[in-house]
């Protein structure tokens, strides 16, 4: 493909439709060209903001040839059908976490992308970035020895600052609350580090607010090895956080701890002191990920799997919540 990839934006439920439509516009090889959402007024809102056309039917939009790729930021139920009418329409698909609500759906989302031989790939930022690409790297070196314990953290005040949009609240729509939006992030970043799948999930959901779903929330995962994860996320805490703490036999990593650098101590990392470790480089973003497995002709099998063992672990710690026991992941 030689001219710039057409795009359109599927959904403004999410508050991210109008971030990825900014991707859009500043890549190089991409062109935002239309819109669509199932409610008309926030559709045309969404559109007229973007200054591009706003297409009142799905199957209309997807049945236009001048339109390669889309981006999905619907609400999260509705995630498998429109994701599965783009795919079967020959739609390149970027979307918004989680990829759908079951594992089932997403593992047809996964066979349709390849059945129609086009790119779908789930926004998963904090595996490109530079923090968690060198944890990753310094526990591929063996620099922590074993790994014991790992905690993510991923919070902001949303709903006590008045910014996060009340639909986030709807157990329909949103599926979950903190864990299953924010705390999406802290439950890749650890399965990357510790494994995609633990032997045990438990949960604990607080709604501070008093609204229908969580707005604080805590999964602890337990492993075969002896070694312990714990996913946070947060839309009541001021100011917010992104916070990493990694502990193994050998030497342990703190980052977001009252400062923003990545820091580590232990014998292995050369220090008997906290200090600053090298950065290593940031990866290839999502987007951009996306754009060149369309250009090129692959296929994000790396991405997918990672988005389907998210789903999966996120069902298990919503399901471990809600019977207040730990769910055995075998």
């Amino acid at each position: 493909m030689t001219r710039p990839t057409k795009v359109a934006v599927l959904g403004f439920w999410h508050v991210h439709a109008t971030d990825y439509a900014r991707e859009v516009r500043e890549h190089p090889d991409t062109e935002l060209v239309a819109a669509w959402d199932p409610e008309v007024p926030r559709g045309t809102e969404g559109a007229a903001g973007l200054g591009v056309e706003f297409v009142a039917g799905l199957d209309e939009l997807l049945a236009r040839d001048d339109i390669d790729a889309v981006t999905i930021t619907t609400a999260t139920d509705q995630h498998r059908d429109v994701i599965l009418a783009a795919l079967r329409a020959g739609k390149h698909v970027f979307t918004e976490k989680l990829l759908a609500p079951t594992v089932a759906e997403c593992e047809e989302l996964v066979d349709a992308a390849r059945e129609h031989d086009v790119a779908l790939v789930v926004s998963l930022p904090q595996l490109a970035t530079s923090t968690t690409r060198t944890i990753r790297q310094l526990v591929d070196e063996g620099r922590l020895g074993r790994l014991t314990y790992a905690r993510v953290r991923m919070a902001h005040n949303g709903w006590i600052g008045g910014w996060l949009p009340e639909r986030f609240a709807d157990p329909k729509s949103a599926i979950g609350g903190a864990l299953t939006d924010l705390g999406c992030h802290p439950v890749y970043v650890l399965q990357h580090l510790l494994g995609p799948r633990p032997a045990s999930v438990q949960a604990t959901y607080t709604a501070v607010t008093g609204r229908p779903v969580e707005d604080n929330a805590s999964v602890t995962l337990g492993y075969a090895d002896g070694a312990i994860g714990v996913a946070e996320a947060s839309f009541v805490t001021t100011p917010g956080a992104y916070a990493v703490e990694v502990r193994g036999t050998e030497g342990s990593l703190l980052f977001g701890f009252g400062g923003e650098t990545l820091i580590g101590k232990g014998e292995a990392l050369g220090s008997d002191a906290w200090t600053e470790v090298a950065p290593a480089g940031a990866g290839e973003p999502p987007f951009a990920e996306w754009v060149r497995h369309i250009r090129s002709g692959s296929r994000p099998t790396d991405n997918l799997r990672n988005a389907v063992e998210l789903t999966r672990l996120v069902v298990a710690a919503n399901q471990a919540a809600a019977s207040g026991t730990a769910v055995d992941y075998a």
